[in-house]
């Protein structure tokens, strides 16, 4: 990481025009190097001060100052924000003010860094602040919050506990075993141990699978035979008219793409060229396209014509769906032409927009409860860590099976340095290319 002896500097709104730019510097000698500039003294940390930023004598603009001192502060070191007004020219004039005083231009999630290495957050708050940013829904904002106020940190601290004070127990067996008032450590309680902590992980990386379409959205390939209603379907869905729907088969020559909230969970819509045997070169094109959406589907939704029997490659469609073991439903369109209906079948009309019980079937699909969620591990890097512990964990019951207690602890050792690591407080990956370099600027 950066060495922290210097002071930084970086717009931490949007460079765009607006009313106000706020400029934020963090380092020891930040006061020093502002009162410079600024035409007041600063006397108290957390009060607002209104005065002009100068250069020399001349003004570049009248700004508002707020000053925290460390470690009460974002970073933990000296903090100073200042507003001004909301022209580019004036936040760049400011900046390179204070550049010109030797303060360095700040890097990519540097003001989340420090912060981390300073104490001020675990890593798993790091992570939240850069996906609160990027939240487009609700329940991406909520999933954020509890992260960035620890509480998702703490499902951690039962399971570092447990396991520390496994560790601990059989690292006074190894190294004390002359002493006969200590614990003795058994393999029954190995076993029962491992087993209640690998169901620990099992839980909260099956919570963690389902945040993941909270937090990334589901993929849903629309498929089916050429004219079956996908484009109409697909509007239906966007409530906009971006397929083309035509009577005439093969209208559709390539994947259309949209993107909705349903009820607060984000869909990714795929409109895949009808698929059947085609000699137009465009038109196979892109059924090959479409059969290749399958691989990157969570959900197929397999449109059939309600008013017809299945066709021989609509029955090969399905049964290449069911060899990719891939969640799907067979959806019946055009239920407006016909005047019975199976109670087992999903019918809609695309063209009446007569489809929300197909809605209701997505989110039954991912039995998920958006209106109670609760804290989870969730970004890619936690839960790569939280499957690498499980694995750890299993690997020690089964080493403890036929393995000396100093063997087995190895692979219980490993796993409590992986939980560790997701909270940053044993890290083997270099943070800046890995993490903070994802995060803004102003970050």
């Amino acid at each position: 990481m950066n060495q922290f002896n210097q002071t930084i500097i970086s717009l931490i709104t949007p460079p765009l025009m607006g009313a106000i730019a706020v400029i934020r510097l963090s380092g020891d000698d930040c006061l020093e190097i502002t009162e410079k500039f600024f035409s007041r003294k600063i006397d108290k940390p957390r009060y607002a001060y209104f005065g002009e930023i100068r250069n020399g004598k001349e003004a570049i603009d009248q700004v508002v100052l707020v000053y925290y001192k460390g470690p009460n502060s974002f970073t933990g070191e000296d903090v100073i924000e200042i507003s001004c007004h909301g022209s580019m020219l004036i936040a760049q004039e400011i900046i390179s003010l204070f550049v010109s005083a030797g303060v360095r231009l700040a890097e990519r999630g540097e003001f989340s860094s420090r912060a981390f290495y300073h104490g001020k957050i675990d890593l798993v708050q790091a992570e939240a602040i850069n996906s609160l940013i990027n939240a487009v829904t609700p329940e991406q904002k909520k999933l954020s919050l509890f992260s960035l106020e620890g509480e998702t940190s703490k499902l951690l601290s039962p399971l570092l506990e447990k396991m520390g004070g496994l560790l601990a127990n059989i690292e006074v067996n190894i190294d004390y075993p002359e002493y006969l008032d200590i614990e003795e450590v058994t393999k029954e309680r190995i076993d029962v141990e491992c087993e209640e902590m690998i169901k620990v992980l099992n839980e909260l990386l099956d919570k963690s699978d389902r945040s993941q379409y909270v937090m990334n959205g589901i993929n849903i390939a629309l498929v089916g035979s050429p004219n079956v209603g996908k484009s109409s379907l697909l509007n239906a869905l966007l409530n906009q008219d971006k397929a083309i729907v035509s009577s005439i088969p093969g209208t559709t020559r390539d994947y259309v793409e949209g993107n909705i909230s349903l009820n607060g969970l984000p869909l990714h819509l795929i409109d895949t060229a009808g698929i059947r045997e085609a000699n137009d070169p465009l038109e196979k094109m892109g059924i090959d396209r479409s059969l290749k959406t399958f691989d990157e589907a969570d959900l197929i939704l397999f449109l059939l014509d309600a008013s017809s029997e299945m066709s021989q490659e609509e029955k090969k469609l399905l049964s290449l769906i069911k060899e990719k073991n891939k969640k799907y439903l067979l959806v019946y369109n055009k239920k407006d032409l016909i005047k019975t209906y199976d109670e087992n079948k999903l019918y809609i009309s695309a063209l009446n927009k007569d489809i929300n019980k197909l809605k209701e079937a997505i989110l039954k699909e991912f039995d998920l409860n958006l209106n109670a969620l609760s804290p989870t591990l969730f970004s890619s890097r936690e839960r790569g860590l939280l499957n690498k512990a499980r694995d750890n964990l299993v690997k020690a019951r089964d080493d403890n099976k036929y393995l000396s207690l100093d063997l087995v602890s190895v692979s219980l050792k490993e796993a409590y340095d992986t939980l560790k690591e997701i909270l940053g407080q044993s890290v083997n990956v270099d943070l800046e290319k890995e993490i903070f370099s994802h995060f803004c600027v102003g970050k």
